[in-house]
């Protein structure tokens, strides 16, 4: 019972504590400035990071304190502390791209030391792979993929947030009947952000910040590593992408159009999934709960590999070949939605932000 009233509490503390830290980064000027890339119009307040944070590891202190988790969730604590102080410094004074990859491969590293790591995989019609010398390179690449993936889909209202729910759900219910403390602690996850959803679903009154976003993405990754690839079949290499398949894809489509257009591939656009769905006419909320589906869409993909492994083989790059014929078609969205609607198709008129400089 203990575990499902502990990310109960993650959820009621991240919704109460949410409100204090939107007026904590009025005060200290943590605030995201509109630009040309940016679909708000006005400063908003970030710190959101700061009450999922909070909210998770006091809930997680609750569970661990009951059950002893070992080395590896201390260096879980650590590691993510540190992804949530690099994120922080950046929300309140910035940081080059450079920085920022020196900081996440250093919180990585941690997780490494602590002995959280990819130790193999198995390939389609292949037998387990030890992975030996790239244990350290593997598992680095996979922990700061998947950090920076979350990251770049922050750039919607509630965006982030909801797809880390839907994989943090998803990473508790496959690792459920094999693990303990892992699928307890994703849900607390799940449940911190749940909690901070409302306070960040269109239209928001406070974001994530880099601090969030990142700290979200860190924190799957390591729960994917400890739980997912421990499994000594296909899925070990299948499952882990699939849960995260919707900021995995963005991600490598974003690398891919920045190279192709000879832009650096780290430089910043207005060319992802979710730009491309507000541009075809979709409102900002139509734009997430098309991305929630998405997101549902590969969980529920894993989840049924993990039950059926047998056909991982033959389905695991249809799945993804689907997704990416989507994508590549979604400029036909435009017309569609103009043929049904009998005229050019711009969304329907959404609720600005607030303006949130008011009266405090």
């Amino acid at each position: 019972m203990l575990e499902f009233i502990v990310p109960a509490l993650a959820f009621g503390l991240a919704f109460l504590l949410t409100p204090l830290f939107k007026r904590l980064a009025f005060r200290v000027g943590a605030m995201d400035q509109p630009n040309s890339r940016k679909i708000h119009h006005q400063a908003m307040p970030l710190l959101g990071g700061a009450a999922i944070y909070v909210s998770f590891w006091v809930s997680a202190a609750v569970i661990l304190y009951f059950f002893d988790g070992g080395g590896q969730f201390r260096g879980l604590f650590w590691g993510s502390t540190l992804i949530f102080a690099l994120g922080l410094y950046d929300d309140l004074r910035g940081l080059s791209y450079k920085a920022k990859f020196i900081g996440q491969f250093a919180a990585a590293l941690i997780l490494l030391a602590y002995n959280i790591r990819i130790e193999f995989i198995t390939l389609p019609f292949q037998d387990i792979i030890f992975l030996g010398i790239f244990i350290i390179p593997l598992t680095l690449l996979w922990v700061v993929g998947i950090t920076n993936a979350v990251n770049l889909i922050d750039g919607v209202d509630g965006l982030a947030t909801g797809v880390s729910v839907i994989a943090a759900v998803v990473i508790f219910a496959l690792t459920w009947d094999e693990f303990h403390l892992v699928p307890v602690l994703a849900l607390i996850l799940a449940g911190a952000a749940l909690g901070f959803l409302p306070h960040n679903f269109s239209p928001a009154r406070i974001f994530l910040g880099d601090a969030g976003s990142l700290f979200l993405g860190f924190m799957l990754s390591g729960f994917a590593i400890m739980g997912l690839t421990k499994q000594a079949t296909f899925t070990t290499l299948v499952i882990p992408v699939l849960v995260f398949g919707l900021p995995i894809t963005d991600t490598f489509y974003a690398m891919w159009r920045r190279f192709r257009s000879n832009k650096p591939i780290f430089q910043a656009d207005n060319g992802h999934i979710h730009h491309r769905l507000l541009n075809v006419g979709l409102t900002t909320r139509q734009t997430v709960m098309v991305l929630y589906t998405c997101s549902i869409y590969f969980g529920a993909a894993a989840i049924l590999f993990h039950h059926f492994s047998g056909v991982a083989n033959y389905l695991f790059f249809v799945i993804f070949a689907l997704f990416l014929l989507g994508v590549k078609h979604l400029d036909n969205l435009s017309s569609i939605l103009t043929a049904v609607n009998g005229s050019h198709y711009s969304g329907k008129p959404e609720k600005p932000h607030k303006d949130y400089n008011q009266g405090l």
